[in-house]
């Protein structure tokens, strides 16, 4: 710890703190344009300035400069610095005025204003002339695809953009060419960017050079209610802030959560909020003469009632898709049960994922945060960079500060980071399961190993023999040692964890989705519910099912059905989500449900109600209440109830190799992953550039 003087208050600091962050552990503000806590120094502003008493006669950069830096008085005394003298004053007003000699009048028409930097910090430290008459210097715009909107006339060479692309998203495509006036940022080749997470410069940027090409002049951040929710398009669960004008949502920002997506979104998560309104299921629809007609509830409820009076719970199925909510989950097994049926599930077809194990044997346990605490990372049948991309913004950030060795079993993808590629599936895992390989070494003298396995690991036949070794691998190499359990699994889901958690699995006698599907081939089922379940083999379920699908879109799963309940999306109800790490998270409603949509758990409450069979509450505070008794720790949100270690020294097993099957991401395509994104044009323009780019580079 260090003392320093700011502003004649004595304060002790880390010796480590730059200039910057003690004036604000002092409570002064300083200015700033190219500093980001996130990212490196660049000291290119210099709006930061500050007097410091025994240092050059002239203005420092405060973000530049350390405590350590300085030097103390001739008598000891600690050293001193400030942040409101004239000289200071002077010299922001100076910086400000050249900041702003080639900036355009763009304030009126700049979708930036209202939450610029530029204008906040021009009123605040700027003067009302310029000695400047000059003409101001044009920039060509540049394209960098079809998210971010590019006007650089009005760009400051912050460089937060290139420093964020290179540091954080891992792609060198961004930089800054020239000297002088003819300092430009640019994408060199005027390519599209390829990151999945270059929506972020958005954010960063403090002046209107890049803003979303999608809101590019839709509305004013004053007409819009901010309602804040979490992300449902990954199983990371981000922390996000949703903006909604009227019945519609404008735009999606992140909010700062330091143990799950610290500030950072995903491309999708930001850039979706299109496909909440194209292609919405409005009202109920009934399948008669072949053809899908629009109805009303009851004449709905009234064909779901009759078919099921025909049989009995055996020949009847449900199946939960990627986007449900952990409240309308329960509901349907409750509803399940009161009709006599186990077949239920939750999981993709053969994918070895069993609640009965523990807790521990199907979340992140290390947490997502914790992931900056291993020495070693091992990927097991997982592509991170798609399945889940700011948790793979989290493995570089931790390869980048510590040079913790990754190895990757499964496919060999560009991760934004070096790694050990191993092999493509059970075999290589066999091998170093035994303890054959480099790595193997390197992984037993970890003191933090981590394991991810995803579900692409866990999907097939071997699936629960992959859990297996993965588990054995962790448990051998001291993963799951006091103190530190580094087996995780990474889903690609929002909706898993918690289906696991509240056991929407088969009961006993009851029949997996694989298994449901075969059945209704074979015409041995007779109604299968699908809630919002369009990743399924929909093609495969037998012509003489009833398929009642719950859901939002017109997707594959409503193509297929006989009976359509409109249902909310996540922006449209609250509700209750566990994140991959075992986080409880929950949704705000930010706008109504279109036409006579309703939310899934009061759908499957009325139906109840018309089969006989009513589902005990009539209030979400009702189902809540009944959902807490019997799952205490879904009551606590944004806290993580964490497995047991011995959960996953009871999942391992024996390195068998049967086989050499390779393992392969469930997730192809990033942009196109669920009913809302595949309803978005932006995520489909998305889609098909990078399916362009990758075309072009083969």
């Amino acid at each position: 710890m260090a003392q320093i003087k700011v502003d004649g208050e004595l304060i002790e600091v880390p010796d480590h703190f730059t200039l910057m962050q003690a004036a604000e552990a002092a409570g002064a503000e300083i200015p700033r344009f190219c500093y980001h806590e996130r990212l490196s120094v660049a000291g290119n502003c210099r709006m930061c300035l500050v007097e410091v008493k025994g240092g050059p006669p002239k203005p420092q950069a405060s973000c530049a400069m350390s405590v350590r830096d300085l030097r103390p008085g001739p008598n000891g005394e600690a050293p001193e610095m400030f942040t409101n003298t004239p000289m200071v004053k002077k010299a922001r007003e100076g910086v400000m005025e050249f900041l702003l000699i080639n900036h355009p009048l763009d304030c009126p028409i700049c979708d930036q204003g209202g939450e610029c930097d530029l204008q906040d910090q021009a009123m605040a430290y700027g003067v009302d002339t310029s000695r400047y008459w000059e003409n101001k210097r044009a920039v060509e715009n540049k394209h960098i695809g079809p998210l971010v909107k590019t006007i650089m006339n009005r760009c400051i060479h912050c460089t937060r953009c290139v420093r964020f692309t290179t540091e954080v998203a891992g792609i060198s495509e961004l930089g800054l060419v020239g000297r002088g006036e003819d300092a430009e940022i640019t994408s060199y080749l005027e390519r599209s960017l390829t990151s999945e997470l270059q929506g972020n410069v958005i954010d960063l940027c403090p002046v209107g050079a890049l803003t979303s090409k999608p809101y590019a002049f839709q509305a004013r951040p004053w007409e819009l209610s901010k309602t804040e929710s979490v992300d449902v398009m990954d199983a990371v669960g981000s922390s996000i802030r949703v903006d909604a004008r009227g019945r519609e949502v404008m735009r999606i920002l992140p909010r700062i959560h330091e143990g799950v997506n610290e500030e950072w979104i995903s491309d999708k998560t930001r850039f979706v909020w299109d496909g909440l309104r194209t292609q919405r299921l409005d009202r109920p629809y009934v399948r008669k003469d072949g053809k899908l007609r629009a109805g009303t509830w009851r004449e709905a409820f009234g064909a779901i009632a009759e078919a099921i009076g025909k049989t009995d719970g055996k020949a009847i199925g449900a199946i939960a898709g990627d986007l449900a909510a952990v409240e309308e989950m329960y509901a349907l097994k409750a509803l399940m049960a009161s009709l006599g049926s186990t077949n239920i599930d939750s999981r993709p077809a053969g994918v070895a994922l069993d609640p009965a194990k523990g807790r521990a044997s199907y979340i992140f346990n290390p947490t997502i945060a914790g992931i900056e605490q291993a020495d070693a990372i091992l990927l097991v049948g997982t592509n991170p960079r798609r399945e889940a991309a700011v948790l793979n913004a989290r493995i570089r950030k931790a390869w980048r500060a510590g040079n913790v060795p990754v190895a990757v079993i499964g496919e060999q993808a560009d991760l934004t980071y070096d790694y050990t590629y191993l092999g493509a599936g059970i075999q290589s895992l066999t091998d170093l399961a035994g303890g054959k390989g480099d790595f193997a070494e390197v992984f037993k003298t970890a003191k933090r190993p981590m394991v991810i396995v995803g579900e692409g690991a866990l999907a097939g036949g071997p699936g629960a023999q992959v859990a297996a070794m993965a588990a054995q691998i962790a448990r051998t190499s001291g993963a799951t040692d006091e103190g530190w359990n580094g087996y995780a699994v990474l889903h690609n889901a929002a909706a898993r964890v918690g289906a696991l958690d509240i056991g929407f699995v088969p009961g006993k006698g009851g029949m997996a989705t694989d298994a449901m599907l075969k059945a209704s081939a074979k015409g041995k089922l007779d109604v299968l519910f699908l809630l919002g379940a369009d990743e399924i083999d929909v093609p495969a379920i037998g012509a003489e099912t009833l398929v009642v699908y719950i859901g939002t879109h017109g997707d594959a799963g409503a193509h297929r059905a006989d009976v359509i309940l409109p249902a909310s999306t996540y922006t449209e109800k609250s509700g209750t989500y566990v994140n991959t790490e075992g986080r409880v998270q929950m949704t705000t409603r930010a706008i109504f449900s279109p036409g006579d949509a309703k939310e899934d758990w009061a759908i499957l409450r009325a139906l109840s109600g018309v089969l006989g069979k009513t589902l005990p509450f009539d209030s979400l505070q009702a189902l809540r209440s009944a959902l807490y008794g019997e799952y205490p720790h879904l009551a606590r949100l944004d806290q993580i109830a964490p497995g047991k270690a011995t959960d996953v020294d009871r999942l391992a097993g024996k390195p068998e190799a049967k086989g050499d099957q390779a393992f392969i991401s469930p997730v192809s395509d990033f942009y196109l992953t669920n009913p809302i994104a595949r309803a978005s044009a932006v995520m489909a323009e998305c889609s098909q550039m990078m399916s362009g780019i990758k075309q072009a580079a083969e």
